[in-house]
């Protein structure tokens, strides 16, 4: 009876902190069989790309492929560490965002709102929306391969940003780390901090 409960409790593997992780000399055995790295990355690109480590942050093939190394859930299976991963890695990358985002070609920034074409139906109007922008600053990793070091930057260059905001944009800055309680409640009691 105890044998079958602890089969039950199949406990998930914990995916360490891969900073000290060496590539493997052979092929990665990749445990996400229905994965797009499974799809994607084979032993030409992982013998072209293994020993490649981006300048940014120090990346790897094997660490933006770790998670679908170590889970065997992963649909995507790939993170960039960096910047540096999309040409560095493009050999694999390419093909899985052509698939995954149907997207086919260089991305091009216009933050002209006049640009903005939508579909939204007029008899069917949009409430509520929210946007997650998970990306970084130029020059800085990405959230699996940004440093410690490379934290506290950001933070100094985006608080000293924040300081030059006037008018409707000028606000408080809240350090996470160092916030006073009843601000932190006041934060997520009006949903500007999420627990």
């Amino acid at each position: 009876m105890a044998e079958a409960a602890a089969e039950e409790k199949k406990e998930e593997p914990k995916l360490e902190s891969c900073r000290g992780w060496k590539n493997p000399e052979k092929f990665p055995v990749i445990k996400s069989e229905h994965s797009l790295v499974k799809k994607y990355l084979t032993e030409d690109i992982w013998n072209k790309c293994k020993d490649t480590v981006t300048k940014t942050a120090g990346f790897t093939l094997y660490k933006c492929i770790s998670c679908s190394v170590v889970f065997d859930n992963q649909h995507v299976g790939i993170y960039a560490g960096d910047e540096d991963c999309y040409t560095d890695f493009s050999a694999i990358f390419d093909p899985l965002i052509k698939e995954y985002h149907n997207f086919d070609g260089a991305h091009k920034a216009n933050l002209n709102v006049d640009d903005l074409k939508g579909n939204i139906n007029k008899d069917c109007p949009v409430n509520s929306t929210r946007i997650r922008v998970g990306r970084n600053i130029a020059g800085y990793g990405l959230s699996p391969g940004i440093t410690k070091e490379q934290r506290v930057e950001v933070e100094k260059l985006m608080k000293a940003a924040f300081d030059t905001f006037e008018g409707e944009l000028k606000g408080t800055y809240y350090p996470l780390y160092d916030m006073k309680e009843e601000d932190r409640k006041s934060l997520v009691d009006k949903h500007f901090l999420f627990v």
